[in-house]
């Protein structure tokens, strides 16, 4: 690994929607018009390749291997490195906004998309990644972010607690929120102690005009270049020597705080919660069940609930419940140690016990956005599920993606 960063470059270009060759030939000669030394970091824009093509994502996604073939052959001819999103085809499901770092030797690794911007309907025809990953390159971890993530200072900050000291933006900003751009690059700099190349688009996404003005800058919050808001490419030299000397002093991206929030709550508190909640526009995601014994099978599908909205409320059976549901001899674990594991799950932001056989009254005093429910119950079968659709809401039903079951985990330990 080499123990200097990268030039770090920006092909800030104004894309054409639903045209990748187009697009692949306009990057290609602003990077034959310009001198970088080598091995320079080339950020591209944010889907560079096809923009928001929405009615068209699935053949575009198709494009995508090819588009990274092309880019390795620019990257080993110039001795390059690329990074920037493009759709990432799948075989089932919608396709992800995934960031790609690219090198002569090929793709290095990638990052998907995790906070899709609603207000683009972004969600609508793309789906959200999982907690993204630091790309290992050749000049150390790299963390990756696409436009919208710049909001999530949590993101940045697992980058940098797993070591990546830079973090890389692939985005279509919009002109109106130009000051937001320029504050939020600076700010996730400035809070990590971290190098940030930001490559901005140009032109305009639909009729909105985009901002522009690509960045580079140190880990103290100084920007070391910016370019307008046309078509332009932007170059920096990247150097450790502030980020050493200020995590030499103080280094807080590598400090996790522990205060979670207060998690278990009786109904009375969580509504006043969600009420405060859906003041922003939250979608309140809410699912039941008994939780015994917590298992991996549990995990997954708690982790699967909790991406289909904003917020993830866990009826919890009550021991009188699971007693008259599953026998004298259950539950093995009683309802507040059961809550409070739940509560110290990243996924979920609140434990509700219920007394009740089912969660209807529950389900009708918090009237969530989404209804989740494992898929081995058919819909009709799903406690709360009519009532949820006719306040506008909708059911998911969820497998399990892990076979485990408390009742087989109990019949082991008994058996040995």
């Amino acid at each position: 690994m080499n123990t200097t960063f990268p030039h770090a470059a920006c092909v800030q270009l104004a894309v054409r929607v639903g045209a990748p060759q187009a697009n692949l030939q306009r990057v290609q000669q602003m990077v034959e018009a310009h001198y970088f030394p080598p091995e320079t970091l080339v950020v591209l824009p944010e889907l560079w390749a096809t923009g928001f093509a929405y009615s068209q994502v699935d053949i575009l996604a198709q494009e995508t291997p090819a588009l990274l073939a092309a880019l390795q052959d620019i990257a080993h001819k110039y001795t390059l490195y690329f990074a920037g999103s493009l759709l990432e085809p799948q075989a089932q499901g919608k396709p992800y906004n995934t960031l790609f770092v690219v090198g002569p030797e090929g793709i290095l690794g990638s990052s998907r998309k995790q906070q899709l911007f609603h207000f683009w309907e972004e969600n609508r025809y793309l789906q959200a990644g999982g907690q993204p990953q630091p790309i290992f390159t050749p000049f150390g971890p790299l963390g990756g972010l696409i436009c919208y993530e710049l909001r999530f200072p949590e993101i940045s900050r697992s980058h940098a607690f797993a070591g990546c000291r830079l973090l890389v933006l692939s985005a279509q900003w919009p002109l109106a929120r130009l000051d937001h751009w320029q504050l939020l690059v600076r700010a996730r700099a400035v809070e990590n102690q971290s190098l940030v190349v930001a490559c901005n688009a140009s032109g305009f996404m639909d009729a909105q005009p985009l901002a522009g003005h690509s960045l580079v800058v140190d880990a103290n919050g100084q920007v070391l270049a910016e370019a307008g808001e046309g078509e332009e490419v932007l170059q920096a030299a990247l150097s450790l020597d502030t980020l050493s000397e200020l995590r030499s002093r103080f280094c807080p991206c590598g400090e996790r705080p522990y205060s979670p929030p207060e998690k278990i709550c009786d109904l009375a508190q969580v509504q006043e919660r969600l009420r405060r909640i859906r003041q922003q526009g939250s979608r309140i995601v809410l699912t039941n069940g008994c939780f015994d014994l917590l298992h991996a099978g549990h995990v997954s599908y708690l982790e699967q609930a909790r991406a289909c909205g904003d917020c993830l409320v866990v009826g919890l059976n009550a021991d009188a419940s699971v007693q008259r549901l599953k026998g004298p001899s259950r539950p093995i674990t009683p309802e507040q140690e059961r809550a409070k594991v739940l509560a110290a799950l990243a996924c979920v932001d609140f434990v509700v016990i219920f007394s009740e056989d089912t969660p209807f009254h529950l389900i009708t005093a918090l009237t969530p956005q989404v209804l989740v429910k494992g898929a081995d119950w058919p819909e009709e079968q799903i406690v709360g599920a009519a009532e949820v659709k006719a306040a506008g809401g909708e059911v998911r039903r969820i497998p399990f993606t892990w076979q485990r079951s408390t009742t087989g985990l109990i019949e082991r330990i008994r058996t040995g």
